[in-house]
């Protein structure tokens, strides 16, 4: 991996794991990611005007193709995420998400993009799973799943996690192969996605106007500091998938774990810090070797 392409998956992740903590602690639903989304498109649109202007018109119906089932995409992902992070601990959540989507991203560029990975590549993307598996709670997480009070919520956790996870996976291979194979600019192809994202979401704010707009009043700052910084943290990693391998960035992208895992159990008290910090390390181990 170039040491461009590397830099920018680290910087990746330490927004990721902010826009996350924001997500999880304003506690929202499907209406929270339309906010997230109408602040984006204010808060973004010099940025798409000015690199889209001459470029968007020339899109034919395959780059809208792309740009309009990506934002269906990471609409699903979304909302899955949030409701997640309603029914489960995010040092839940967040692990097994993240740690599941570059596993079946990897797999996918493999035998989909033809890409090849290496041997010391495989144990890196194996180290970064399994560090994942232990920021999740470990080999303790079997018994906490019969537990009587904390078994349904660790479940759901796992549940939603994987499902967050496999649309992870499949916004990844879709956008990789568009801005790998098609040369979409990844700035325009999360932006004009956004628009998509708009579209699905409107429903969920229009359908109760006042729940919207008393949601709105609580959850706006958060929802700012997503819009702000989400689309940097996607674009990076977009950028990063030009210059080197989907297989390997992927994984490398889950350096935010390390980030989430103290972040997480600092701000959020989602405690057993240590088992969390000794899957960070695995983790750490992994993207470096991945980045070598």
């Amino acid at each position: 991996m170039p040491i461009s392409a590397f830099a920018l998956v680290i910087l990746a992740g330490f927004i990721h794991s902010l826009w996350n903590v924001a997500a999880k602690k304003a506690g929202g639903d499907a209406r929270f990611a339309g906010f997230s989304s109408l602040i984006i498109m204010v808060v973004w649109a010099p940025v798409g005007i000015y690199y889209g202007w001459d470029v968007v018109p020339s899109w034919g119906w395959r780059e809208w193709a792309f740009v309009s089932l990506s934002g269906v995409l990471h609409v699903l992902y979304f909302v899955a995420l949030l409701r997640g992070y309603r029914k489960a601990d995010l040092t839940v959540v967040y692990p097994i998400a993240r740690g599941s989507g570059p596993l079946i991203s990897s797999v996918c560029a493999i035998f989909l993009l033809g890409e090849v990975l290496s041997l010391q590549g495989m144990l890196g993307m194996l180290a970064v799973v399994a560090g994942v598996f232990l920021i999740a709670g470990g080999p303790k997480i079997f018994k906490t799943m019969q537990d009587a009070s904390q078994g349904p919520r660790v479940r759901q956790g796992l549940f939603y996690g994987l499902l967050t996870g496999i649309f992870i996976a499949s916004y990844t291979v879709l956008d990789g192969y568009a801005v790998k194979v098609l040369l979409l600019s990844p700035i325009l192809l999360d932006y004009f996605g956004n628009f998509i994202r708009i579209i699905f979401l409107a429903p969920s704010l229009l359908k109760d106007k006042a729940t919207s707009l008393s949601m709105w009043k609580t959850q706006w700052k958060y929802a700012l500091i997503v819009a702000v910084v989400s689309p940097i943290s996607y674009v990076l990693v977009l950028f990063a998938m030009q210059t080197a391998p989907l297989s390997h960035v992927a994984p490398a992208r889950e350096v935010s774990m390390l980030f989430a895992a103290l972040i997480g159990g600092r701000l959020l008290g989602e405690g057993d810090r240590v088992l969390r910090l000794l899957g960070a390390v695995l983790i750490a181990t992994g993207v470096v070797a991945l980045g070598m």
